[in-house]
């Protein structure tokens, strides 16, 4: 299906710095023919979200390590990680395990 759907994405723990002190993004995503999964998710937070300082989120085409990632409040590394295909409604909450600096 080529609906567009609507998700919650959530940054917490000093992650919310890296997107301009903004903790909760309501976003439809463009619509395209695959699922969306966390992997493309990841670069289009990247490229349409994210202020500044992009390595402090990103390590290559993943979160850096430090970075938590909770679907649906479930650790990711149970979903599938950067295969996880996003459904209508997710809430992706990242939460940032790196303090000071």
């Amino acid at each position: 299906s080529n609906i567009s759907v609507g998700h919650c994405f959530c940054f917490r723990g000093g992650a919310e710095l890296l997107f301009d002190g903004v903790k909760k993004h309501q976003v439809t995503l463009p619509s395209q023919p695959e699922p969306w999964d966390i992997r493309n998710l990841l670069k289009w937070i990247k490229q349409n979200l994210l202020k500044e300082r992009p390595e402090l989120f990103m390590q290559g085409e993943s979160v850096r390590p430090g970075i938590l990632v909770l679907i649906n409040d479930a650790d990711w590394e149970l979903m599938g990680e950067l295969d996880y295909k996003l459904q209508d409604q997710d809430n992706v909450l990242f939460i940032s395990t790196l303090h000071g600096g």
